[in-house]
Protein backbone atom coordinates (compact mmCIF):
# COMPACT_ATOMS: atom_id res chain seq x y z
CA UNK A 1 0.00 0.00 0.00
CA UNK A 2 2.96 2.01 -0.01
CA UNK A 3 1.93 2.94 -3.48
CA UNK A 4 -0.84 5.54 -2.70
CA UNK A 5 0.18 6.66 0.27
CA UNK A 6 0.71 10.58 -0.01
CA UNK A 7 4.30 12.05 0.11
CA UNK A 8 4.08 15.29 2.01
CA UNK A 9 7.71 15.92 1.00
CA UNK A 10 7.37 16.11 -2.59
CA UNK A 11 7.04 19.44 -4.36
CA UNK A 12 4.55 20.32 -7.61
CA UNK A 13 6.73 20.21 -10.47
CA UNK A 14 7.26 23.39 -12.93
CA UNK A 15 4.94 23.76 -16.02
CA UNK A 16 6.79 23.30 -18.79
CA UNK A 17 7.53 26.16 -20.96
CA UNK A 18 9.03 24.02 -24.36
CA UNK A 19 6.21 24.50 -26.30
CA UNK A 20 5.29 28.59 -25.65
CA UNK A 21 7.44 29.87 -28.86
CA UNK A 22 5.26 27.25 -31.10
CA UNK A 23 2.26 28.86 -29.58
CA UNK A 24 3.44 32.26 -29.78
CA UNK A 25 4.57 31.63 -33.54
CA UNK A 26 0.95 29.77 -34.48
CA UNK A 27 -0.44 33.00 -33.08
CA UNK A 28 1.59 35.45 -35.32
CA UNK A 29 1.09 33.59 -38.47
CA UNK A 30 -2.38 33.44 -37.72
CA UNK A 31 -2.52 37.30 -37.60
CA UNK A 32 -0.37 37.80 -40.00
CA UNK A 33 -2.44 35.18 -42.29
CA UNK A 34 -6.19 36.87 -41.52
CA UNK A 35 -4.88 40.67 -41.39
CA UNK A 36 -5.44 42.50 -44.17
CA UNK A 37 -3.91 45.84 -44.82
CA UNK A 38 -5.79 49.19 -45.90
CA UNK A 39 -4.58 49.43 -49.84
CA UNK A 40 -5.39 53.51 -50.01
CA UNK A 41 -4.96 56.23 -47.37
CA UNK A 42 -7.93 58.62 -46.96
CA UNK A 43 -6.99 61.80 -47.98
CA UNK A 44 -10.62 62.86 -48.17
CA UNK A 45 -13.78 62.64 -45.89
CA UNK A 46 -16.34 60.33 -46.72
CA UNK A 47 -19.65 60.13 -45.13
CA UNK A 48 -21.50 58.16 -47.46
CA UNK A 49 -25.13 58.97 -48.09
CA UNK A 50 -28.02 56.66 -46.58
CA UNK A 51 -29.44 54.12 -49.21
CA UNK A 52 -32.52 51.22 -48.36
CA UNK A 53 -32.38 49.00 -51.56
CA UNK A 54 -28.40 48.28 -51.78
CA UNK A 55 -26.80 45.22 -52.80
CA UNK A 56 -23.40 43.78 -51.93
CA UNK A 57 -20.39 43.46 -54.23
CA UNK A 58 -19.68 39.85 -55.21
CA UNK A 59 -16.16 39.70 -55.77
CA UNK A 60 -14.05 43.00 -54.58
CA UNK A 61 -11.16 42.19 -56.16
CA UNK A 62 -12.31 43.80 -59.04
CA UNK A 63 -13.78 47.09 -57.62
CA UNK A 64 -11.35 49.93 -58.43
CA UNK A 65 -12.63 53.06 -56.42
CA UNK A 66 -12.79 56.48 -57.25
CA UNK A 67 -12.91 58.91 -53.85
CA UNK A 68 -14.97 62.11 -53.64
CA UNK A 69 -15.14 64.51 -51.00
CA UNK A 70 -13.60 67.66 -49.02
CA UNK A 71 -9.78 67.04 -48.12
CA UNK A 72 -8.70 65.89 -44.66
CA UNK A 73 -7.83 68.55 -41.87
CA UNK A 74 -4.27 68.01 -42.67
CA UNK A 75 -4.72 69.00 -46.74
CA UNK A 76 -7.11 71.51 -46.29
CA UNK A 77 -4.63 74.31 -45.89
CA UNK A 78 -2.90 73.04 -49.27
CA UNK A 79 -5.93 71.90 -51.57
CA UNK A 80 -8.92 74.00 -49.61
CA UNK A 81 -12.51 73.23 -48.68
CA UNK A 82 -14.21 72.06 -51.89
CA UNK A 83 -14.30 68.25 -52.94
CA UNK A 84 -11.70 66.99 -54.06
CA UNK A 85 -11.41 63.27 -56.43
CA UNK A 86 -8.87 60.96 -54.55
CA UNK A 87 -7.80 58.12 -57.14
CA UNK A 88 -5.21 55.07 -55.20
CA UNK A 89 -3.20 57.66 -52.82
CA UNK A 90 -2.92 60.97 -54.22
CA UNK A 91 -5.08 63.92 -55.37
CA UNK A 92 -5.73 63.78 -58.87
CA UNK A 93 -7.89 65.88 -61.57
CA UNK A 94 -10.37 64.94 -63.89
CA UNK A 95 -8.12 64.42 -66.59
CA UNK A 96 -5.92 61.45 -64.40
CA UNK A 97 -9.78 59.19 -64.56
CA UNK A 98 -8.75 57.78 -68.08
CA UNK A 99 -5.35 56.89 -67.41
CA UNK A 100 -6.24 55.64 -64.15
CA UNK A 101 -8.95 53.33 -65.32
CA UNK A 102 -6.38 52.07 -68.07
CA UNK A 103 -3.69 51.05 -65.20
CA UNK A 104 -6.37 49.33 -63.32
CA UNK A 105 -6.80 47.03 -66.33
CA UNK A 106 -3.33 46.56 -67.11
CA UNK A 107 -3.34 45.41 -63.76
CA UNK A 108 -5.54 42.89 -64.45
CA UNK A 109 -5.48 39.58 -65.62
CA UNK A 110 -7.65 39.90 -69.71
CA UNK A 111 -10.35 37.95 -68.75
CA UNK A 112 -10.95 40.09 -65.80
CA UNK A 113 -10.88 42.95 -67.66
CA UNK A 114 -14.49 43.07 -68.58
CA UNK A 115 -15.65 42.62 -64.54
CA UNK A 116 -14.03 45.90 -63.38
CA UNK A 117 -16.58 47.96 -61.33
CA UNK A 118 -15.67 51.25 -60.91
CA UNK A 119 -17.31 52.08 -57.28
CA UNK A 120 -17.73 55.97 -56.51
CA UNK A 121 -17.47 56.73 -52.82
CA UNK A 122 -18.29 60.26 -52.48
CA UNK A 123 -19.80 62.41 -49.49
CA UNK A 124 -23.07 62.85 -49.03
CA UNK A 125 -22.95 66.76 -49.21
CA UNK A 126 -20.82 66.72 -52.03
CA UNK A 127 -22.28 68.60 -54.99
CA UNK A 128 -23.90 66.42 -57.92
CA UNK A 129 -21.70 68.48 -60.88
CA UNK A 130 -18.17 66.61 -59.98
CA UNK A 131 -20.16 63.18 -59.85
CA UNK A 132 -21.42 63.98 -63.41
CA UNK A 133 -18.05 65.26 -64.75
CA UNK A 134 -16.61 62.45 -63.17
CA UNK A 135 -19.14 59.51 -64.92
CA UNK A 136 -18.12 61.63 -68.62
CA UNK A 137 -14.73 60.90 -67.79
CA UNK A 138 -15.51 57.06 -67.40
CA UNK A 139 -17.63 57.19 -70.24
CA UNK A 140 -14.85 58.61 -72.47
CA UNK A 141 -12.42 55.69 -71.20
CA UNK A 142 -15.22 52.79 -71.63
CA UNK A 143 -16.04 52.05 -68.20
CA UNK A 144 -19.10 51.42 -67.91
CA UNK A 145 -19.82 49.26 -65.21
CA UNK A 146 -20.05 51.93 -62.30
CA UNK A 147 -21.38 51.24 -59.04
CA UNK A 148 -22.37 53.75 -55.80
CA UNK A 149 -21.23 53.01 -52.24
CA UNK A 150 -23.65 53.76 -49.73
CA UNK A 151 -24.56 52.75 -46.43
CA UNK A 152 -27.41 51.19 -45.18
CA UNK A 153 -30.27 53.27 -44.19
CA UNK A 154 -32.21 52.22 -40.63
CA UNK A 155 -35.74 53.92 -42.68
CA UNK A 156 -37.75 51.36 -44.51
CA UNK A 157 -40.72 53.09 -46.44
Amino acid sequence: MSKFRKDDNKETPAISTSSLPDIVFMLLFFFMVTTTMRETTLKVKIKLPAATEISKLEKKSLVSYIYVGPPTQPYQAVYGNEPRIQLNDKFSKLTDIADFVEAERQAREEQEQKMIVTSLKVDEFTKMGIVTDIKQELRKAAALHINYSSRKSSQTR
